[in-house]
């Protein structure tokens, strides 16, 4: 969890604009609508961040940080997503920026006013020799909760990318909600990866041995760059394992590699993903 004590004071969005975070969120009676921007660039010497736009449940700020990098943290301002919400996230990392982006606390999904499925959209935009890391805490999907969480990922042929995803299905003992989620990356105009999952009812099988087999933390760390070309056939981590596994495989025709983990805790899983990461840097 991103210590909130780090999170500094944000200076207004633009020249004119208001302050990030005065905004208030479009009241619907099926739920709130909101759209945060980020926007990250390069001023010669270090990153700079010209656009910060709280919305609704996206409180944005600007975090400390040693280098020439940008980081924003995200915290959450109320609770969200509920069923009828419609909540936007759209971030760019301009030409030669390095951002990263993290949430103070984990998301939770819960059931709201209407059993109409929540919608949390992710837009990320990477521009040329700029880099991204999208590193949020998880995903918990409540029982009872509707959402359809999307990332749409645009990257220049020479952007950097680490996008780290990890979903929690159900809180302790309880059944998780209906959680449907797509990644769609294309990089110079090409898709990369179009995948497509869905959890809890009325999904069919989605908790037998094929799938997920028990196990209730389940997440996926992508690495674009073309320091991951070159890469082999996939690796197993953890195999045979009752604790989790992970396998860690190139995307044909690209330097990108993906992993993949399933775990029966948000801790092994966060383990997973970090053994995965260093296997693929080289460590």
């Amino acid at each position: 969890m991103t210590p909130i004590a780090q999170l500094t004071k944000q200076p207004p969005d633009e020249p004119g604009a208001p302050t990030a975070g005065a905004e208030k969120p479009t009241e619907h009676p099926d739920g709130v609508r909101a759209t945060a921007r980020i926007r990250a660039a390069h001023n010669g010497r270090v990153t700079t961040l010209p656009r910060l736009r709280s919305d609704g449940p996206f409180h944005l700020r600007r975090m400390r940080t040693n280098g020439n990098a940008a980081t924003v943290g995200i915290i959450g301002a109320m609770s969200a997503p509920l069923g009828g919400d419609r909540l936007t996230l759209d971030v760019t990392a301009e030409d030669r920026a390095e951002l990263e982006v993290t949430t103070a606390a984990a998301t939770l999904a819960l059931r709201g006013p209407t059993t109409a499925a929540a919608t949390y959209d992710v837009r990320l935009t990477v521009g040329e020799h700029a880099s991204l890391r999208w590193l949020p805490q998880p995903l918990i999907s409540a029982a009872g909760s509707n959402l359809r969480q999307t990332y749409t990922v645009e990257l220049s042929a020479t952007a950097r990318l680490v996008l780290r995803e990890e979903q929690l299905l159900g809180r302790a003992d309880e059944e998780p909600g209906h959680l449907v989620s797509r990644i769609l990356v294309r990089r110079a105009g090409r898709t990369l990866l179009d995948q497509h999952t869905a959890y809890g009812s009325p999904e069919p099988g989605w908790d037998g041995p094929a799938i997920l087999n028990g196990h209730r933390a389940v997440g996926q760390l992508l690495l674009v760059g073309p320091e991951m070309r070159g890469r082999n056939g996939p690796v197993l981590l953890r195999e045979g394992s009752k604790d989790g596994c992970a396998v860690l495989a190139p995307l044909a025709g690209e330097s990108a590699l993906l992993a993949t983990a399933v775990a029966p805790s948000s801790s092994v899983l966060r383990e997973l993903l970090d053994e995965a990461h260093a296997h693929a840097i080289g460590k």
